[in-house]
């Protein structure tokens, strides 16, 4: 089985195991974080949020890509100084 057949096989059960959009999963978590808060103040949630998303993304793309920073920082749309800074920063270098 060649790379693009795994990865295609992976990306289809993911797919298949998945029942809603990425938008309508994010805004059902969204619910849920402001729900529980309790009262609480939400402050810096675009910052959080991105911080939440990014390490995954990150740790999936490289693992598509079988740890080739170009290909990855190709797909994701990012220099591979950001994404190699990106890297280091989740500690994934």
């Amino acid at each position: 089985m060649d790379k693009n057949t795994m990865d295609k096989n992976a990306i289809d059960a993911i797919s298949e195991s998945s029942e809603h959009s990425l938008q309508s999963s994010v805004a059902q978590i969204m619910q849920h974080y402001f729900i529980s808060l309790k009262g609480e103040e939400p402050r810096h949630v675009y910052d959080f949020f991105l911080d939440e998303i990014e390490e995954p993304l990150l740790t999936i793309v490289m693992k598509f890509t079988r740890e080739n920073q170009s290909e990855a920082a190709r797909i994701l749309g990012l220099s591979r100084g950001t994404l190699r800074s990106k890297l280091k920063k989740f500690g994934m270098l």
